[in-house]
């Protein structure tokens, strides 16, 4: 007994434990520790009911649905009932603003405001389904683009998950209405290809006016690859096509791309071969992603590549993209299929034949100065509603036939001389709606050479202002 007295007093436990400060200490510790495992508890109650009872999708910035959503969540919507209403007003808004010109003589413009959601959090009603919004935008960027990240947040409950697909589609739905009509050409960003400006306003295949026959096969040719990827699937042979436009600048060659894409209801790709930064692996990467129902174009590709020859003669070392990884992101082992690609130069004789043999280039197609047809038909969509009669047209063609235009003089001898479409058009454009303007003009067709020294005004039709 002696022996446990001395045990305690030499320790001071039971000092402790009778002293009430010491005692209360202990009992307020218990009682924290207590209701941290009882936060901790709700917490991960709070979290398994969540994962339980709700349901999320998030969208990512670099998702091709995250501007369609952003729409979609601008569109505005009534809630009827006093309680859903006060629930799903959304106070903290931004604004996206597009302009367009009112019409080219008032010289102003038309501004279009649209609100959507801002960031943070949100409630919407749709489908008879609460949805929480969460629209945030995160510390970390974009390593290609610089831009920081952004998400959207989908909440609602799990019995209401099918409300998403409804989601997407009306969303799609808007969006696809929205570029109605509209030709999206895209450019690289960086690893990624995004919309290069407003989507453009389709232009109509006719309005291309190329020599005869030459647009019909072009377009049968690619409508026919079209609807034969099974075929191409059944024996082996990879789904892609290639087409090189060549000829004289101003012959149409990617105007009729442009119109394509549109007959086509296809978007435009645009590669810039000499861009700065553009790799081999970059290069390929692109060509594996490229935009759903679009046309990989390659303007100027003798820009880029002038001779492999010549190149390593003369040291020319503009392009960062080597030959062969050109090659290899066009039909190598990891190119992409499902793909139709153009190519157009103005020099086809610097254009190494590795690339333009077939496998690569399934269809070279010489776009060339304008022809007898092309020049008939273009005063046609120019002129044929003041010209019933085609009097201005037969002067017209043979004012262009005297000044040998077409190839030939009037006796039949090679006059070494050609216009393009390009140069019809800038006539007729001047002369919008003076036939006689157009045919007495027509002399500034004729091919001239400027000196650099000649500082007089000269306008595209030839004419001096």
């Amino acid at each position: 007994m002696a022996a446990e007295t001395t045990a305690g007093s030499l320790f001071g436990l039971n000092a402790l434990f009778e002293n009430p400060l010491f005692a209360g200490g202990i009992g307020l510790a218990g009682l924290g520790a207590a209701a941290a495992f009882a936060r901790k508890g709700a917490v991960a109650a709070l979290g398994a009911a969540r994962r339980r009872l709700l349901v999320n999708v998030e969208i990512s910035k670099q998702d091709p649905a995250y501007p369609w959503i952003l729409a979609w969540l601008s569109k505005p919507r009534e809630t009827p009932g006093f309680i859903a209403s006060r629930l799903t007003r959304v106070h903290n808004l931004s604004v996206s603003t597009t302009t367009a010109a009112k019409g080219p003589a008032s010289g102003s413009t038309n501004a279009h405001f649209f609100l959507q959601p801002g960031y943070g959090r949100h409630i919407i009603k749709f489908n008879n389904a609460f949805i929480g919004v969460n629209r945030e935008k995160h510390n970390t960027a974009n390593m290609n683009t610089g831009e920081p990240h952004e998400t959207v947040q989908l909440t609602t409950l799990w019995a209401h998950r099918h409300v998403f697909e409804d989601v997407f589609a009306e969303a799609h739905t808007l969006a696809a209405k929205a570029n109605e009509g509209k030709t999206i050409v895209y450019a690289a960003r960086g690893m990624e290809w995004a919309p290069l400006g407003d989507p453009r306003k389709k232009r109509p295949l006719p309005s291309v006016v190329l020599d005869e026959g030459v647009k019909e096969g072009i377009v049968e040719d690619v409508q026919d690859f079209l609807s034969r990827q099974q075929w191409y699937v059944d024996r082996g042979i990879p789904y892609r096509r290639g087409y090189l436009l060549f000829g004289p600048p101003g012959s149409g060659k990617s105007s009729f791309i442009q119109a394509l894409a549109g007959e086509l209801d296809f978007g435009v790709a645009m590669v810039n071969l000499s861009e700065m930064g553009m790799t081999d692996d970059k290069l390929a990467y692109l060509l594996t992603k490229l935009p759903k129902r679009s046309i990989l174009l390659l303007e100027d590709a003798d820009a880029a590549f002038v001779n492999r020859r010549q190149r390593d003669s003369d040291g020319y070392n503009g392009a960062s993209v080597t030959f062969s990884g050109l090659l290899n992101a066009l039909d190598g082992l990891a190119a992409g299929e499902e793909r139709i690609a153009f190519l157009t130069t103005n020099h086809i004789d610097r254009l190494d034949p590795a690339l333009i043999r077939p496998g690569r280039v399934d269809l070279m197609v010489r776009i060339g100065e304008a022809s007898k047809f092309q020049a008939s038909q273009m005063w046609d969509r120019f002129y044929g509603d003041v010209d019933g009669d085609h009097a201005g047209r037969t002067r017209f063609l043979q004012r262009l036939e005297e000044l040998g235009l077409f190839g030939t003089l009037p006796d039949g001898k090679p006059s070494g001389l050609h216009t393009s479409a390009a140069a019809i058009q800038g006539l007729f454009l001047f002369n919008k709606n003076d036939l006689e303007g157009a045919i007495s003009m027509a002399d500034g067709l004729v091919p001239q050479k400027f000196e650099a020294e000649d500082s007089t005004l000269v306008s595209a039709a030839r004419g001096k202002l």
